[in-house]
């Protein structure tokens, strides 16, 4: 099964799409919407702060009557982000995410995000394991 960064270098967007904590969340949602995604880490510099999600927005803004214009990432952001290592397989984040109920997952190496993945990315790499390896089994049996 592939790793996390081969993942990474396989995806669209190669650059990590990111939000400052200071930000309006109408600005996260302007970015969410133009890249088609539904969450964002968030930066402070290039430490890891947290992760602004789709959720957040409607658990957090939506249902509480805030404004997304002059509410702040940081007020309602998670804050407590898990995170996969480049090297870890694509079925040990699977499994986090699963465990944890999370939708993404930032990659960090060396305390740097290099990427953020969703489960739809891993469970579409999962089905993509098991077409390839059907086929090989099958290859195999006709010899």
């Amino acid at each position: 099964m592939k790793t996390l960064q081969q993942l990474l270098d396989s995806k669209k967007y190669k650059e990590v799409i990111s939000v400052a904590p200071h930000r309006p969340v109408f600005d996260a949602l302007v970015v969410m919407a133009e890249y088609k995604i539904g969450a964002l880490v968030v930066l402070q510099g290039e430490k890891l702060v947290g992760i602004f999600s789709e959720r957040d927005y409607a658990r957090e803004v939506v249902l509480k009557g805030r404004s997304s214009k002059t509410t702040q990432i940081s007020e309602v952001m998670t804050n407590k982000v898990l995170s996969a290592k480049p090297s870890d397989t694509v079925e040990q984040a699977m499994s986090i995410m699963s465990e944890k109920r999370i939708r993404h997952l930032p990659v960090v190496e060396n305390d740097t995000v290099v990427g953020m993945l969703s489960i739809g990315d891993l469970v579409k790499e999962t089905i993509d394991y098991q077409q390839r390896l059907i086929k090989q089994l099958e290859s195999y049996i006709r010899g």
